[in-house]
């Protein structure tokens, strides 16, 4: 039989998938306090400075500034003021540069590779660099270490979100897709919760990355993807991840024989890869469509979650709400995205296949429609992301 009868008579989303799925899905609160991690960690606080003139030196600034609120940040660190200022956001830059990088380099690593061992790298290396920023003397080395993280962060969070999709079946897709999106608004908000609590910012990015300890130890314990092996050939190995699955589903009698997988006899040159994107005229109109969308979202997305310590208030309030904002988006993409006749799907997905320039007009009318609370864009965002 092929995969997809495989997995059908194992069970499309039994018991082993569902733990399975949820352990990936609970990964999500980690990547999100990774990458939320400069909304309270660069916070700026409240400051008065004792003189008229903004001293030269680091060292006299620090002599006659006061900081005034009962938080610390890498702005109380490093006095990252006035003319420094603009190195908190360079930090948030280059962690999202690192995940552009990540990002593109990972999906094809994992291609290769396997999903698990580049997941695993991915994940080890988030972890300790995770601590690096935590414990760094200065300031370049905070910056770079945040940096190596978001290489590690995007990678790593992309292929732990293809193996929860290739555990289940495909009419699970949506729904584990959707679950994945709807945890990393949680954990928004859980970081959010940490930061309360935990107002010295070395102890909060400690803590923060504490998680990917328990998730890089059991992580080990995860099985291959049984897709990635189908597709290579190892029918022998994606058999036995077959029938791990059925033990935990209860089929303990359930005898697996895959047939040999009809793409792994194409010849390398004619195999489809990265390249396949930009050679079919079809295809690279697509693509540039939806990297539009994925940029459009993106820049709405991050720039009013980064934005909610701008905002007035309690600061850790607004980070909360800019997560749970999202999360009543989700549930109705769960329901609704399976249905032909409702219009966010006819308005999403076959816009984006069928009319693309209609898409692009829809998303370029969001950028200018500020009429809305920011609250209602955020959940809207929440749609958008989720079915992309």
């Amino acid at each position: 039989m092929e995969l997809d009868g495989a997995l059908g008579a194992v069970g499309e989303f039994g018991r082993s998938q569902r733990r399975l799925a949820a352990f990936l899905v609970l990964l999500q609160v980690y990547v999100a306090c990774q990458s939320m991690l400069i909304v309270l960690v660069g916070a700026v606080p409240q400051y008065h400075i004792n003189q008229e003139e903004i001293p030269a030196s680091r060292d006299e600034l620090a002599k006659h500034t006061q900081f005034t609120d009962n938080f610390t940040s890498i702005v109380t660190e490093w006095y990252l003021i006035k003319q420094e200022a603009y190195k908190v956001s360079l930090v948030s830059s280059l962690f999202f540069a690192g995940l552009l990088i990540g990002n593109i380099a990972f999906g094809p690593l994992s291609d290769k590779l396997g999903r698990k061992p580049v997941y695993l790298s991915g994940l080890f290396f988030d972890v300790i660099f995770g601590y690096a920023a935590a414990f760094a003397p200065s300031y370049e080395i905070f910056a770079m270490s945040r940096f190596i993280v978001g290489i590690m962060n995007g990678g790593m969070s992309l292929v732990s979100f293809v193996l929860t999709q290739e555990y289940v079946g495909k009419s699970f897709w949506s729904f584990t897709g959707s679950l994945t999106n709807l945890t990393f608004a949680v954990g928004i908000a859980v970081y959010a919760l940490l930061g309360y609590y935990i107002r010295q910012w070395r102890y909060l990015a400690f803590v923060s990355n504490c998680p990917g300890i328990f998730f890089f130890l059991l992580s080990l314990l995860l099985p291959e993807s049984p897709r990635w092996l189908y597709s290579q050939g190892n029918t022998i190995e994606a058999e036995r991840v077959l029938q791990y699955l059925a033990l935990g589903n209860g089929k303990e009698r359930l005898t697996i024989k895959l047939k040999p997988c009809a793409g792994t006899m194409k010849t390398d040159e004619s195999a489809p890869n990265v390249l396949s994107l930009v050679k079919h005229p079809v295809l690279r109109w697509r693509t540039v469509i939806l990297m539009y969308i994925w940029y459009v979202c993106s820049l709405v997305y991050y720039g009013l979650t980064l934005n909610a310590g701008e905002l007035g208030g309690n600061l850790y309030l607004n980070v909360a709400l800019y997560g749970l904002v999202e999360v009543p988006a989700f549930p109705l993409c769960m329901f609704f995205i399976e249905k032909p006749w409702f219009i966010l799907q006819s308005n999403f997905i076959s816009i984006v296949w069928k009319n693309d320039s209609q898409c692009c007009l829809q998303h370029s009318v969001y950028l200018y429609f500020r009429t809305l609370p920011d609250s209602i864009k955020k959940c809207w965002l929440g749609c958008l992301f989720n079915d992309l």
